[in-house]
């Protein structure tokens, strides 16, 4: 499955983005889908999953109550709402498909190519 993440951008703080993942090659309903992202000179970290039918969500705890994942796979897309921003939350954001549901594992099958997101102060 191909991945392409896009809606990033340049925002101020508290305001709000949502990113897209459109997937391709591959019907999206077989996976669990992730979001991730990566600071300069930090490591990769996890933002959030769902799972194959949206039922079911996990939040990294820096996100938990400002940004929301959803799915719909009828358009091959996941989106990651995020609202409230902070300046810390300025990274590239990831999406990646695994069809096991390890939704804070980096081992994820499948990665986009990432959208840059900067909050300034």
């Amino acid at each position: 499955v191909q991945l392409q993440a896009s809606g990033g951008g340049l925002v101020q703080a508290g305001g709000s983005l949502r990113l897209s993942c459109a997937a391709s090659g591959r019907t999206l309903s077989t996976y669990v889908m992730g979001w991730f992202r990566q600071a300069p000179g930090k490591e990769r970290e996890f933002v959030a999953a769902i799972s194959w039918n949206g039922r079911t969500t996990l939040y990294a705890d820096s996100v938990k109550g400002r940004f929301t994942i959803s799915r719909d796979n009828a358009k091959n897309t996941v989106y990651l709402q995020m609202n409230t921003l902070k300046p810390e939350d300025t990274a590239v954001y990831y999406c990646a498909a695994d069809p096991r549901w390890r939704p804070a594992s980096y081992e994820y099958d499948y990665w986009g190519q990432g959208t840059q997101v900067t909050v300034s102060s």
